[in-house]
């Protein structure tokens, strides 16, 4: 913890009691985010697997990201990775797989719902974590199995993030799920 303390932050944590388990990291709104979350997880003891864009995952820096906990993810159709990420969890190894539901720095109207399937698929909890700049706080918390009414659960993430403020606020996304496409009637013949 004393690396946190250095840079001027606390940690307020609050670890579920099983094992395996998808923490959620959010707001994330910068690039910030990533170098704080890995030396947060170090601070508090915490082996993390994460995902990452497979780009990232190259020469000169793929053995560094690897050596981490990351794991490369193409982002082309065709993949059950719910699926795949569910059945990590079935191996003997404690799994703890961090991932960022906005998906991206930049502001969208949505977080993505991966995590919740995720961690419904292999019957493990959600844990939230959160970084707050304007306290300097890192946060983990909120343990929650996923029910079957994700609107409910999604009720609750937003509760617990309703306060917490991301390195530039204004790319914040909205904590809701994307509006279901709905198709135009037919005109009748």
């Amino acid at each position: 913890m004393w690396t946190l303390n250095l840079l001027g932050w606390r940690a307020l944590i609050e670890f579920p009691k099983v094992d395996n388990y998808v923490v959620i990291a959010a707001p994330h709104t910068s690039n910030w985010d990533f170098p704080l979350g890995i030396v947060a997880a170090k601070a508090i003891g915490l082996k993390v697997h994460w995902l990452g864009k497979h780009t990232i995952f190259k020469w000169p820096f793929g053995w560094f990201f690897r050596a981490i906990g990351g794991t490369p993810v193409h982002r082309n159709g065709g993949l059950n990775y719910i699926q795949q990420m569910a059945e990590l969890f079935a191996l003997p190894e404690p799994m703890v797989l961090a991932l960022a539901p906005e998906g991206t720095r930049s502001k969208t109207d949505h977080w993505k719902s991966g995590f919740y399937h995720i961690a419904r698929a292999a019957g493990v909890p959600i844990v939230m974590c959160y970084f707050d700049f304007a306290a300097k706080e890192v946060g983990v918390g909120g343990t929650f199995y996923p029910g079957n009414d994700i609107e409910e659960d999604f009720d609750r993430i937003r509760e617990f993030y309703k306060d917490i403020q991301g390195k530039v606020p204004a790319n914040q996304s909205r904590i809701r799920l994307r509006e279901k496409l709905v198709s135009p009637p037919k005109p009748s013949s």
